[in-house]
């Protein structure tokens, strides 16, 4: 709201002084080069005083009331009939006025030298039909400018609400998704190591505290994201045999502030454990995360590779998809995701660009 308000006024305040200048260089400068002995002549000023006058009703008339009411909304032939009559009324104006401030100040009219050829009063007209013409023109051009600005600013705040409203959809998604495969992790504990199944609500209670109050935010501090990231971890290695090997290395500034998109890697993890994992074959997933001064976060898993079947619906399943979807809206042209697979090992690697540029 308070950004939407800020926007408002600064374009007011352009708008503002695009007029300024635009009048400035068609009514004040050319009085600064009439004369070189002269800065500013007045009587020249009060000469022109019904041209301005009559530039100024033409554009203003048209810029604030004729082309929102009438050119906007299609109706094209009431826009011209009205301008004609506008045009004729400025015109006369222009051309009378000179007459009506001689009577008024005769004083400050400027007198006219002596001329062999005298220009005829129609060269006069049609030069005054002619430049209000071009002020018609030049307040559509404008005002269309400013419209234009206006619904690209409109448009970028509505595709701004949508992408907000799909993440929230996204994050909706993932949060259950998540939940289901951890319970169905507990569940498989409870049968065979009910003490273990104890310890892994306890940590589930540790990550649900993380999704109910830090994941409705668009962007976490990294160090509650690696601390997720360790609670997960030792949750699932529970249930891990004496086949598989875990490694995690998690390098980053103690504390960091690092703003990252919460939930955005525990999909690849999940991933590593349901495809590197077997049941009685060796095994093993290696995952990393680093954080660079430059403000890069990079995530690597590496794992056995024992693809499931498409029953088992343990695992990431969708999860995969959303991570594309999220990155896409949060990280545009901001990450680089990388996975492969190669010699019965599976590796992923994610780049993460946190500064805005």
């Amino acid at each position: 709201m308070q950004k939407s308000i800020k926007n408002s006024a600064t374009n007011t305040y352009a708008i503002i002084t695009v007029h300024i200048l635009l009048w400035s260089m068609i009514v004040v400068a050319p009085y600064f080069f009439i004369d070189r002995e002269r800065l500013f002549r007045w009587d020249l000023f009060m000469r022109s005083t019904p041209d301005t006058l009559g530039l100024l009703l033409v554009f203003y008339v048209n810029y604030f009331l004729l082309i929102k009411r009438f050119l906007f909304r299609g109706k094209t032939k009431e826009y011209i009939i009205y301008n004609l009559l506008l045009i004729v009324g400025a015109a006369i104006l222009m051309h009378f006025g000179n007459d009506l401030i001689k009577l008024i100040n005769p004083e400050n009219m400027p007198r006219r030298m002596g001329r062999r050829f005298r220009p005829s009063p129609w060269l006069f007209t049609i030069r005054n039909l002619t430049t209000l013409v071009t002020m018609v023109g030049l307040s559509i051009a404008l005002k269309m400018t400013f419209r234009w600005f206006e619904v690209e600013n409109e448009k970028k705040e509505l595709e701004k609400a949508k992408s907000e409203a799909e993440l929230q959809n996204m994050k909706n998604q993932v949060s259950p998704h998540f939940l289901l495969n951890t319970l169905n992790n507990i569940y498989a504990l409870i049968e065979f190591n009910p003490s273990k199944a104890q310890q892994a609500i306890v940590d589930l209670s540790k990550l649900l505290r993380h999704i109910l109050y830090d994941n409705d935010k668009l962007l976490v501090p990294l160090h509650q994201e690696v601390d997720f990231i360790k609670n997960y971890v030792d949750l699932m290695r529970i249930r891990l045999a004496d086949n598989v090997k875990l490694n995690t290395k998690l390098s980053t500034k103690t504390n960091s502030d690092t703003p990252i998109a919460p939930l955005i890697f525990i999909s690849l993890i999940e991933n590593a454990f349901k495809h590197g994992v077997s049941g009685d074959k060796p095994s093993f997933i290696d995952i990393s995360l680093f954080e660079t001064p430059d403000g890069k976060v990079e995530f690597i898993s590496r794992n056995s590779y024992y693809p499931k079947s498409e029953e088992d619906k343990s695992g990431s399943g969708i999860g995969l998809e959303l991570v594309k979807k999220r990155l896409e809206v949060i990280y545009p042209g901001r990450y680089k995701w990388h996975s492969e697979i190669e010699n019965n090992t599976y590796s992923t690697t994610l780049i993460i660009d946190t500064k805005e540029e």
